[in-house]
């Protein structure tokens, strides 16, 4: 099958300029002005712009959280995201503690396999690393192409792992070729912190706010940035929220070390206040937690600095009956937040549209960044001959409203409920086929699959 797109506005992280794209099979073959070649299909993509498909490299599908799973899985989510602009996810394996990391990777292709709409991928979630599991990584590096291996410096008992085991885990993945990723923030402080506010009667969703304070997050990207200087392991942090840990890592650049930085685009439009009314604040409660518009102004700067390389979502949803499990208690809310069928928009809308940063910066924290830190640019990522076609046709001036009523993924609520937004998906395109046109899905359950990854780029 031939795709021949006509007079589209090409952006990539470098470049700017109106061509037509020719697509043979699941790749581009040929740019170029005024093509005249047969196509199968021809569209006309005049006045529009064409991005490469955006990768969200921190999502949470069917994720087993706090005696419920997350609600949108593997069909539902990559749906979503497909209808977004976010043609590729990086999903989380959670090892089991007491269980093997081959356990784990077991059960969550059982929920990925056939089921999804979009390209995917896995990280590692190492919750127990110990001699066996260190023999388990150059093989999910090698053969499984699984090369980035996330860790929790929090959820104590459950996800948690300790500075020794970091280090080792950091040693093992260095020799591998691989990644080391973290949630950066200091579970016992936050423990301290839910208990002692339990302990006064503090249950609104409130409480879960101000038991994470921006120490707490700060502190612990500085010791991670610490522990990865000392392996010399690349090292990126998810999820950022705040001033405090981003100034860490600018810390760090002062001795000539590389962190890589990822934040959500929750923390670049959505503030603490939203917890200021009562359980709908529940809504609102992730880990960490929406932080204050200074910390937003700094979040904004560094990616025009190019200190923060990644906008990603987090995306966990979870039903508003399953927000309500922590009714009486904020420390039984679930985390997670609803955001993958957005981020694309939303960062164009208060970003590119609002003049915080450019088209070409745009591209570069939506999907070029993440494929050449996560090993799998220019396959994925940019416009190129040979690379995968993944492409959104974007109308620049379209203006539409956030609702629940609209959106496509499994959450009864939108966090960005009436929210008016400039700029929308027309057209998507996921390996040379035409996944969503006009808000209605083209491809099929299981045309979606798993990208093997290689190295990172320590360059972007």
């Amino acid at each position: 099958m031939s795709i021949l797109l006509k007079n589209g506005r090409i952006i990539t992280a470098s470049e700017d300029y109106v061509a037509d794209i020719f697509i043979e099979g699941e790749q581009i073959t040929c740019i170029g002005k005024n093509l005249n070649l047969k196509a199968d299909t021809q569209i006309d993509a005049s006045g529009k712009l064409i991005f490469p498909g955006g990768i969200d490299p921190h999502v949470h599908l069917d994720m087993p959280f706090m005696g419920t799973f997350s609600s949108d899985d593997y069909s539902t989510g990559t749906n979503a995201a497909l209808h977004g602009g976010t043609t590729m996810v990086i999903d989380f394996i959670l090892q089991t503690q007491g269980k093997s990391l081959h356990h784990a990777l077991g059960e969550w292709q059982g929920r990925s396999n056939g089921n999804a709409f979009g390209d995917y991928s896995f990280h590692m979630a190492v919750t127990d690393f110990n001699e066996e599991t260190k023999k388990e990584i150059v093989q999910l590096v090698e053969e499984e192409g699984i090369t980035s291996f996330k860790t929790f410096m929090a959820y104590k008992g459950a996800l948690m792992i300790d500075d020794r085991q970091m280090v080792g885990l950091m040693n093992e993945v260095k020799k591998c070729g691989g990644l080391v990723t973290v949630h950066a923030t200091n579970g016992d402080m936050i423990d301290f912190l839910i208990a002692k506010h339990k302990s006064e009667g503090k249950m609104e969703p409130l409480f879960h706010y101000l038991s994470q304070p921006e120490i707490t997050e700060s502190e612990a990207t500085g010791r991670f940035a610490d522990m990865a200087y000392h392996t010399g392991v690349p090292a990126y942090v998810v999820h950022m929220t705040c001033e405090g840990a981003l100034n860490q890592v600018r810390d760090a650049a002062k001795r000539n070390q590389r962190v890589f930085v990822e934040t959500c685009i929750q923390y670049l439009v959505l503030d603490a206040s939203l917890y200021q009314q009562n359980f709908d604040g529940a809504k609102y409660v992730m880990s960490p937690p929406l932080r204050e518009l200074k910390d937003q102004e700094s979040l904004w700067a560094g990616i025009n600095q190019g200190t923060v390389n990644v906008v990603a979502t987090d995306h966990c949803p979870f039903m508003w009956e399953q927000k309500k499990m922590g009714l009486n208690d904020f420390s039984k809310i679930p985390n997670g937040h609803p955001a993958i069928e957005h981020r694309m928009e939303l960062l164009f809308s208060e970003g590119v549209s609002k003049g915080k940063i450019s088209l070409n910066k745009f591209v570069e924290v939506s999907s070029t960044n993440a494929a050449k830190i996560f090993g799998m640019y220019p396959r994925k990522g940019t416009i190129g001959i040979g690379s995968d076609a993944d492409l959104v046709v974007f109308d620049p001036l379209k203006k539409h409203t956030l609702s629940a009523k609209a959106h496509h993924m499994n959450v009864d609520y939108s966090a960005y409920e009436g929210k008016e937004l400039t700029g929308k998906c027309e057209c998507i395109l996921l390996r040379g086929q035409i996944a969503v046109d006009k808000g209605e899905t083209k491809v099929s359950k299981g045309y979606g699959k798993f990208i093997k990854r290689g190295k990172s780029s320590l360059i972007v």
